[in-house]
C-alpha cells in the first residue's frame, strides 16, 4: 500500500498545481497505464529543467505522488535540502561509496507501493533537436531488481515554458504540454538473467527506444536512427549531428 503524502507534500502540490494550471494547458493521455496495484518507475524524456514539475504534475494529477531521484547536492543546500528530505525524494550520491543507497531506498519506496519518477538520460538531453539520447543504467537497474514496472511517460512542450538550460520562464502565454504514459516496458526476457552490463544495455536501450518512439508520435517527426551520445559528442553510431 502506498505510503500517505506528507503535510509539505500536499502544500507543496496543491502550490505548484495552482500556478501550472495557470501557465500551462493540459494535453494528458495514458493515465489508465499507471498501475494502482504496485508501484512502478515512471521514465521521461528531458529537456527542460521544467520537466520535474510537468511530469510530477501529470502523476500526482493522476493519484501517483512522485518521489524522485536528485543529485545529493541539492540536498545540501540550507533550505532546499531540508524541503527535499520533508518531500520524501531520495539524494543519488553519483561516484562514491554512498551510490548505491539511492538503489535501496528506491526500491524500498517502490516496494511499499509509491511511485518513482526518473529521467534516464541523468541530465538535459544534448540532442540539437531535443530527441532522447544514450541514458545511464540506473532506472533499468532498479526495475529489475525490484520487479516493479517501468512505465514510459513521453512529454513535449515544457522547453517552451522554461528553454533549455534557460532560467527565465516565459509563463504567457500558457504552453500547451503534451504527457502520454504508455503501457509498461516488458523486461520478461531480462528478468532471470545477471545483472550483467549487456543485460543492462539492453534494458536501458529497450527504455531509450521506446521513448524515442513515443516522442515522434507526439511530435509527428521521425526520429533519428541512433540516439545522441553525450560521451561521443554525436550519434552513438559515430555519424554527429
Amino acid at each position: 500500500m502506498a505510503t500517505p503524502e506528507t503535510r509539505g507534500y500536499r502544500a507543496a502540490a496543491i502550490f505548484l498545481r495552482s500556478i501550472f494550471g495557470t501557465v500551462t494547458r493540459k494535453d494528458w493521455h495514458g493515465a489508465e497505464n499507471l498501475p494502482t496495484d504496485s508501484g512502478f518507475i515512471a521514465v521521461s524524456n528531458h529537456v527542460s529543467y521544467a520537466d520535474p514539475i510537468t511530469l510530477a504534475h501529470y502523476l500526482y494529477n493522476n493519484g501517483h505522488p512522485p518521489r524522485f531521484l536528485a543529485k545529493s547536492s541539492l540536498f545540501e543546500a540550507p533550505v532546499l535540502g531540508r524541503a527535499l528530505y520533508g518531500l520524501d525524494q531520495i539524494p543519488v550520491f553519483r561516484g562514491t561509496a554512498r551510490a548505491k543507497d539511492s538503489v535501496d531506498k528506491g526500491i524500498e519506496v517502490l516496494r511499499r507501493g509509491d511511485c518513482i519518477a526518473m529521467f534516464p538520460e541523468g541530465t538535459l538531453t544534448r540532442d540539437p533537436d531535443l530527441w532522447p539520447m544514450v541514458a545511464r543504467p540506473g532506472a533499468a537497474r532498479m526495475a529489475l531488481d525490484s520487479g516493479v514496472p517501468i512505465i514510459p511517460v513521453a512529454q513535449w512542450g515544457a522547453h517552451r515554458l522554461l528553454a533549455p538550460y534557460g532560467k527565465v520562464p516565459k509563463p504567457f502565454p500558457p504552453k500547451r504540454i503534451t504527457v502520454v504514459a504508455g503501457p509498461p516496458i516488458d523486461f520478461t526476457d531480462l528478468a532471470d538473467q545477471g545483472r550483467d552490463a549487456e543485460t543492462l544495455r539492453t534494458a536501458t536501450d529497450r527504455i531509450t527506444s521506446t521513448l524515442t518512439a513515443m516522442l515522434a508520435d507526439i511530435r509527428g517527426e521521425d526520429a533519428p536512427a541512433e540516439p545522441w551520445d553525450m560521451r561521443k559528442g554525436g550519434r552513438r553510431s559515430g555519424g554527429g549531428a
